[in-house]
């Protein structure tokens, strides 16, 4: 009869035993539980705050780019033409940008060019989306009020039949005649000037072009 109580006594606490150590399982794996979540929503948000910051850090970096053409200067050759020295950028940006010359050769720009098929202008036109002309490699003639009208008539002429070229009036630039491409720049005397046609030989779709090929269709046309 004692062993019986025993035994009775003894299974009980086994019982017990297995009780309480179930309790602690189930305890550990609810601490468990609530901690993994705890990390997955740590991380959730953290996640989200890189992705933001990346984000704005983003538009950061366009609105830089979209302050200047670059850092560089102008070197003038022999031959008269002055090279941009240093990089010029490419984003594309929907805002103004402050160039370093007047026409510019390059630097940030719109998206959407102007055509430059022989494309005569007779108003000024908006500078981002002509130098993403001139990363098409096209030629830019741009005159000022100083120029001579059978000047302006004689190079439109030229301008009409030489594909990958363009020409508008630019108020603010220094001398009366100047043609630019990507990144190059001259002033000529006029229409009857050789370097003209020097220049169109060299630029017209030259080395210097960053997009070879592109399109000069399609795009703004004032």
């Amino acid at each position: 009869m004692g062993s019986a109580n025993k035994s009775s006594t003894d299974r009980k606490a086994r019982i017990e035993e297995m009780r309480r150590a179930e309790q602690a399982r189930e305890r550990r794996n609810r601490v468990l539980t609530i901690a993994a979540s705890v990390v997955v929503v740590a991380g959730l948000v953290v996640g989200g705050v890189v992705l933001v910051r990346s984000q704005d850090d983003k538009g950061s970096d366009t609105a830089a780019a979209s302050d200047s053409s670059g850092k560089g200067k102008f070197v003038t050759g022999k031959d008269g033409v002055k090279t941009w020295e240093g990089k010029l950028s490419r984003n594309h940006v929907n805002k103004a940008v402050k160039y370093a010359s007047e026409p510019p050769v390059g630097g940030d720009h719109n998206q959407v060019w102007m055509n430059c098929n022989g494309d005569v202008y007779t108003e000024q036109l908006n500078n981002t989306n002509a130098v993403h002309s001139l990363e098409h490699g096209a030629v830019w003639v741009t005159y000022n009020a100083d120029a001579k009208k059978a000047d302006i008539d004689a190079l439109a002429a030229k301008v009409k039949k030489t594909p990958y070229t363009l020409m508008s009036p630019m108020d603010d630039q220094k001398d009366p005649i100047m043609l630019s491409a990507w990144g190059h720049q001259r002033t000529v005397t006029g229409a009857s000037d050789p370097n003209v046609d020097t220049f169109f030989r060299k630029f017209v779709q030259g080395e210097q072009t960053p997009e070879p090929g592109a399109a000069c269709t399609n795009g703004l046309s004032k």
